[in-house]
């Protein structure tokens, strides 16, 4: 085994020679993967000015240096683009989507939790936050029944910590 099962860290071998450039490798991958940022999940072809450092999602059916690279994270480096596959686990945050991105094993999904919300399969299922909901009060005609009913909901919602006062 020339490397860690799942990021394919070059392991150093005694008596192996240039041992830095092998090291310096697993360096440069750990750097794109720890604590991730992807400046975006929807480009197929390279940028034309990336910085050292910067990172990709490739998207599909990538062209010119990402050829063949689909799903990849395509990091730029001082000698050139290095590709790294990715696995179940993964999570990089895609600046231009504001939100993080998972790699589940077979493909990249958005985070649940998002700046705007609470997602389940693509689906906002939960919102900001918006001002508070009062119990109810006045009418005309008062149904105790209905109001105890509602206040119930109000206090299950509150308690979920979906509302607030």
């Amino acid at each position: 085994m020339d490397g860690t099962p799942r990021w394919a860290l070059p392991f150093l071998f005694a008596g192996q020679a240039q041992k830095e450039m092998f090291h310096n490798e697993a360096l440069v991958r750990i750097d794109a993967l720890v604590h991730g940022v992807a400046q975006s999940a929807d480009l197929a072809s390279p940028p034309v000015a990336p910085e050292i450092g910067q990172c990709w999602i490739v998207a599909e059916e990538a062209t010119g240096a990402w050829d063949g690279n689909d799903s990849a994270v395509a990091l730029w480096t001082d000698g050139g683009w290095r590709f790294i596959a990715p696995q179940a686990g993964l999570r990089l945050l895609v600046v231009d989507r504001h939100h993080a991105l998972q790699h589940d094993g077979s493909a990249w999904r958005g985070a649940a939790e998002r700046g705007d919300g609470l997602y389940i399969d693509e689906l906002k299922v939960v919102g900001t936050r918006q001002p508070g909901i009062a119990a109810p009060t006045g009418g005309e005609t008062i149904d105790a029944q209905a109001r105890n009913s509602i206040a119930l909901m109000l206090t299950a919602l509150r308690a979920h910590g979906l509302i607030h006062s």
